[in-house]
C-alpha cells in the first residue's frame, strides 16, 4: 500500500505511495497503525499519498452540501469536518502521532498542522494564513478574495492522531463544484498551480519533510 519507505525524522517514519491509494484501504491501514502505535508495536508515521478522485464526508457533513452526489464516489469518514474532495494532484498527508508525548492537546496539534502548511507554502513564495473560525489554510487573492489551499480534518483515538491534511498542488479544481467544500460557500479553493507555482510533487514532499521538525517539536508553543 505505502510503496516506498523514506527516512526517519525525529524517530517518525515517513512513507510515500507512488500510485493513488483506495480510500477505504487507506483508512483500514491507518486504524491498524494507530492501534499498533498505542500498543508500542510501531513507530509514529507520516504517510504521503494521493487518492483517486472522490468526495469524503466528515462527521459534521450536511447532506445538502453534496451538490452532485453522482459525480464522484462518496465515502463516509471518521475525521472531523464536512465534505471535501481528494484526487490526483493533491498531496494528502496522513499523520499518525502519539499526542500523549505532545501534551495531550488536540488544539495545539491542529495549530502545528497549520504551521506546517504555512511554512511549506512559504518555500514556494506563497503566503498561507489562518482564519478565525475557519479550519485550514487560506490565501488572499486579488481584491481581497480568500481561497483555501489546504484542508485539515483529524481524528484522535486513545491520543494517537490520524487522517490529517490535504494540500492542493495541482488537482482538478472543477471537482470542488460538486460539493460545498468544508461547508463554506462564500469562499473558493485554489492550488499552487492556480497561483502560478509549477511545483512537482517531489519538490512539495521535500519541503514538507524539511519544515516538519519545527512545526512538530515535542514541546510545541501554541498561542
Amino acid at each position: 500500500m505505502a510503496e516506498s519507505a523514506g527516512p526517519l525524522r525525529d524517530g517518525i517514519e515517513w512513507r510515500t505511495s507512488e500510485r493513488p491509494v483506495d480510500y477505504g484501504a487507506a483508512v483500514a491501514f491507518m486504524e491498524e497503525r494507530v492501534a499498533a502505535i498505542r500498543a508500542g508495536e510501531a513507530r509514529e508515521l507520516v504517510w504521503l499519498l494521493e487518492h483517486p478522485s472522490l468526495y469524503t464526508a466528515g462527521t459534521s457533513a450536511v447532506e445538502a452540501e453534496l451538490i452532485e452526489p453522482l459525480r464522484l464516489p462518496v465515502y463516509k469518514s471518521g475525521r472531523g469536518g464536512r465534505y471535501t474532495y481528494h484526487g490526483p494532484g493533491q498531496r494528502v498527508l496522513y499523520v499518525m502521532l502519539d499526542l500523549a508525548r505532545r501534551g495531550n492537546d488536540i488544539r495545539c496539534y491542529v495549530h502545528s498542522l497549520e504551521e506546517w502548511m504555512i511554512e511549506t507554502l512559504a518555500r514556494f513564495g506563497v503566503k498561507g494564513e489562518r482564519r478565525e473560525g475557519r479550519v485550514g489554510i487560506w490565501v488572499e487573492r486579488e481584491g481581497g478574495r480568500e481561497e483555501k489551499i489546504a484542508a485539515i480534518g483529524v481524528r484522535v483515538r486513545r491520543w494517537v492522531s490520524y487522517h490529517g491534511v490535504a494540500l492542493n498542488v495541482a488537482p482538478d479544481l472543477d471537482h470542488y463544484g460538486g460539493i460545498v467544500p468544508c461547508g463554506i460557500a462564500e469562499h473558493g479553493v485554489t492550488s499552487l498551480r492556480a497561483l502560478g507555482v509549477e511545483a512537482s510533487m517531489a519538490e512539495v514532499d521535500r519541503a514538507l519533510f524539511e519544515t516538519f521538525g519545527a512545526a512538530f517539536a515535542l514541546s510545541p508553543v501554541c498561542p
